[in-house]
Formats: structure tokens, C-alpha cells, sequence
């Protein structure tokens, strides 16, 4: 009776054991590389091997999630020769970017050199943005919705925007109208999750648009429970302690301003037919409007800005769905005060963040972060873009955003804000 007792737990154990290699080493995206290594993440100290590393972080994990860890960075090994030959690729074909894409050549590039702050100047800037953002997550005095969960009340579905890269263990979160197009080109460059003619990219800028924000390019938080069911939870948290976190921020009523040029100044079908035509006929008073977007706007049929900003304050709004996400907070994309992030760029100071970044990264040898636009959209605007805009909205608009003002160190704009 002992022995058959013995020989079934045997066979659950070994059945346990081989569904764990099989996600590791025959996951069908390409990403079982789970390299759990980063340049300057805090929880290992340089030279060790993360995920069987012996510490404070360690020591406080379930046993599955120890485990788990032990499993995934068994691969680390027999993978680092294959890795090297890749960087070394990589490093052959990252020479400076050609914009090879019309779309990038109309937009225009800046190519201009820029003078880098020095490390210890970045440095004191990252500590000085990562305790602001501690410490109004901490302050139970500032309130906002969502505040208060723990990261396993959040829903799979609003991780979406956590980007994973196993090769070189690197969290990004994007946040639209951040510079996330060429951030998220990086990313594709980096995990290789796109081949050209067989061959990973080498150069952001070769990536066409298309292919850089298409879902399925990307291996993100909100997938791994459908590729690991009941151990994705266990692999979220071992990757948010062992790998390095990055987002990148922007004044967030500049960003509405950019959001809103992009989207409904320029002829775009799916916003127009999901959002102009609703609030032209809510915020405008028209009726039989045309159901394509280059017959609107023939006929002079374009969303105001106003009608953008009574659409953000109107309450049906967010009962019908959630805000997109070119417009939703930076709080309810991130997860800031849930998600511990190691580092913090902002739009404003992008050229100087980004080179910084992929330094500490250690993959600055690999590639460049492509140039800025030359007419990005500048936070002066604000007063003309302003304008028109009744105080009482503007006020509305402001709590509505505060989170992402106060957390991300970006000054109350007193000018907008009284008469």
C-alpha cells in the first residue's frame, strides 16, 4: 500500500516537473530565455547569478516562487553562448540608424548632438524622482483611485502595458505619447521578437510602424496567464524583483494636447468613427454626420478641443469604457505605487534619459535610442491650447490628472488653474 503510495506521488512530481520544462524551454514565442540578470537592479549584487541567489528578497518568497526562480535560471547557462553571438551580431549592425521609413522621413528626426549630463548628475536626478514617487505612494494624507490595492488586485487585463525582455531582463511599461513608439522598437530589438527575412532587427528605425505597436510583437504581463495559468502570478513578481523597470513620463496636459493633435487633427478612421463621431454629436449638436473621416473633414467636421476636454469630464464616459489609453493616466497604465521602478525618464529630458538608461542597461554597444522629433509638442502651448477652455473645466480636468502631476514631480499649473 506504502510503495503504490510512493509510486503515485512519484509520478505527480516527475508529471510537475516536466510541464515546468516545457514552459521554460519550448515556449512558443521565443521567449523562454529567462535570463533574470540586469545591469543595475538592486535586489542582487554584481557577479552573482539572479534567481538562485541567496538574500533578504529571497528569503521572504513562497517556496513555489523559490523554486520556480531555481528552474527558470537553470537556462541562463546553456544559453549564454548562443546570447553572446547574438549581441555580437547586434553590435556588427549598430551603426547610426537610416530612416528608411517614408512615414519617419515626413515626421522628421532631429540628428542633432546633444550635450549628456554627467552620470552623477542622472543619478541624483533618478533618486530625487524615485522619492517623490515613494513618498506620495506612502503619504495615506494623498488619495487616488486604485491607490491603496496590492499588485495581485489588479487584473490581468490592465497589464497589458508591461513589456517584457527576457534576454537582457527589462520591464517597460508604455505609456502613449511618451516617445512609446520607439521605446517599444527598442524592446523588439533587444528580446528579438521580430525577424526580418529570418533575421532579428538590428536598427529601431528599420521596424515599420505597423509591426511595433501590432499586440502580438510583444510579450507582456497580461499574456502570462494564458501561457502559464496558475504560475503567472509567481513569475510576475520574480521578474518585477530581479529585473529592471523602466517607464517614461510627460507633463500629463501637454500629453492631452499631443493626444489630441495626433488623434483628431490628422485623419484617423478608428478614431473617428469610436470617438469624433460621439462627441460631435454630444459636445456639437450634429446630426447625419459622414461615416468616413476624410469625408468630416471635407465638410469642416472636426472635433474641437473643447469637445475632447467636456468628453474627458463627462461622468458617461468612463460608464461606457475605460479612458484610452492615449489619453488614460499614467497611475492606471503603471501602476506606480504597486510596481517598484527603477528607473524614471521624462519626455521633457528624453535625449539625456534615454542614453543614460541604455548605459545602466549595458546595451548602449547594441544600438541607439532614435532621435527626437523636431516639433515635438512643447508645454508653452499650453495657454494658447488653453484658452478657450472654461476655468471650472480646467480645474475638473486638473483632479482628474493630479495623480499623475504629484507622482511624477511635474508642478501645478497655477496659470490654468486661477483666474
Amino acid at each position: 500500500m506504502t510503495k503504490a503510495r510512493l509510486l503515485r506521488l512519484s509520478v505527480v512530481l516527475v508529471s510537475i516537473f516536466m510541464i515546468l520544462l516545457i514552459i521554460v524551454y519550448w515556449d512558443n514565442v521565443g521567449t523562454a530565455h529567462f535570463y533574470l540578470h540586469t545591469s543595475f537592479s538592486r535586489p542582487h549584487s554584481p557577479g552573482a547569478i539572479p534567481g538562485i541567489t541567496a538574500g533578504e528578497d529571497w528569503e521572504a518568497l513562497p517556496d513555489v516562487d523559490e523554486f520556480l526562480a531555481k528552474l527558470l535560471s537553470s537556462s541562463l547557462k546553456q544559453n549564454s553562448s548562443i546570447n553572446r553571438k547574438t549581441e555580437q551580431l547586434l553590435i556588427q549592425g549598430s551603426s547610426k540608424p537610416v530612416v528608411s521609413n517614408l512615414e519617419e522621413n515626413v515626421r522628421g528626426y532631429d540628428w542633432s548632438t546633444h550635450n549628456d549630463r554627467n552620470s552623477l548628475d542622472q543619478e541624483k536626478l533618478q533618486i530625487e524622482r524615485q522619492r517623490t514617487l515613494r513618498e506620495f505612494c506612502a503619504n495615506s494624507s494623498f488619495t487616488f483611485p486604485t491607490k491603496e490595492r496590492s499588485f495581485d488586485d489588479i487584473p490581468n487585463y490592465e497589464l497589458n502595458h508591461l513589456i517584457v525582455d527576457d534576454r537582457h531582463g527589462i520591464i517597460y511599461c508604455y505609456v502613449p505619447k511618451v516617445a512609446c513608439t520607439n521605446w517599444k522598437r527598442v524592446m523588439i530589438v533587444l528580446s528579438e521578437s521580430l525577424l526580418d527575412q529570418g533575421v532579428p532587427y538590428r536598427n529601431p528605425l528599420d521596424i515599420p510602424r505597423e509591426h511595433v505597436h501590432n499586440t502580438s510583437t510583444h510579450l507582456t504581463f497580461n499574456k502570462f496567464w494564458r501561457r502559464y495559468g496558475k504560475f503567472s502570478r509567481h513569475l510576475m513578481k520574480i521578474k518585477l524583483k530581479k529585473y529592471t523597470k523602466f517607464l517614461f513620463v510627460r507633463d500629463p496636459f501637454v500629453r492631452l494636447i499631443s493626444a489630441f493633435r495626433s488623434k483628431f487633427e490628422l485623419e484617423n478612421e478608428e478614431f473617428y468613427r469610436r470617438f469624433a463621431i460621439p462627441m460631435l454629436k454630444l459636445y456639437s449638436n450634429h446630426t447625419n454626420l459622414p461615416t468616413s473621416v476624410s469625408e468630416a473633414f471635407g465638410a469642416g467636421l472636426k472635433v474641437s478641443f473643447s469637445d475632447f476636454i467636456q468628453y474627458l469630464l463627462d461622468p458617461r464616459t468612463e460608464k461606457m469604457a475605460p479612458f484610452n489609453e492615449h489619453w488614460r493616466q499614467v497611475y492606471r497604465l503603471c501602476h506606480p505605487c504597486q510596481i517598484d521602478y527603477d528607473f524614471i525618464g521624462k519626455l521633457e529630458t528624453l535625449d539625456e534619459d534615454a542614453a543614460y538608461l541604455l548605459q545602466l542597461l549595458k546595451v548602449d554597444r547594441l544600438l541607439r535610442f532614435p532621435p527626437s522629433y523636431r516639433n515635438r509638442t512643447a508645454s508653452s502651448w499650453e495657454d494658447n491650447w488653453f484658452a478657450k477652455i472654461p476655468q471650472a473645466w480646467r480645474q475638473q480636468l486638473y483632479k482628474l490628472y493630479e495623480a499623475d502631476f504629484v507622482l511624477f514631480g511635474y508642478p501645478k499649473p497655477e496659470n490654468l488653474l486661477k483666474d
